[in-house]
């Protein structure tokens, strides 16, 4: 029973700790070209994680939107936006981080929508729209989901 606690605990005071380097949706500081230089969590991404936040429809599903060669095995790739391949050979992490967490920044014509911001747009959908959680909005994303979805796209320098 002892050893149960400790474990409890250490996993209580890891979780609070890793929370504790977040960057909250409004604290997050763009430069003027939106790049986004700071990680939102100080957490490496995770590049398997990022790939499936990119094609699972209750995540990211970028693919709705993008189309993706490595992501050839999920169908129905978008054309709403522009082709992702080789997108980590063009932008460094900074850039794709700021437009994942709002691309309007800096595309202001773009219908991507923000997916960690938590006011002053609208989100894709009903089901989005102010959706509260605990009496807050939530972000679509989670600040690891972004690090994550950076991390993978990172990787995808082929064209």
């Amino acid at each position: 029973m002892k050893r149960q606690l400790l474990l409890a605990a250490s996993i209580a005071l890891a979780a609070t700790t890793l929370n504790a380097d977040v960057i909250a949706p409004d604290g997050v500081v763009a430069n003027e070209y939106g790049d986004i230089a700071p990680s939102l969590t100080g957490v490496p991404g995770n590049v398997e994680r990022g790939r499936e936040v990119m094609y699972t429809r209750g995540l990211g599903n970028c693919i709705a939107c993008h189309q993706v060669s490595d992501l050839e095995e999920y169908p129905f790739h978008g054309e709403v936006g522009p082709s992702l391949d080789g997108v980590g050979a063009r932008w460094d992490e900074a850039a794709l981080r700021g437009i994942i967490v709002d691309a309007k920044a800096v595309f202001p014509e773009t219908v991507m929508p923000a997916f960690y911001r938590t006011s002053g747009f609208i989100r894709p959908g009903n089901g989005f729209t102010g959706r509260a959680v605990e009496g807050s909005v939530e972000p679509l994303l989670s600040a690891q989901d972004i690090e994550d979805v950076v991390a993978y796209l990172m990787t995808l320098t082929e064209y």
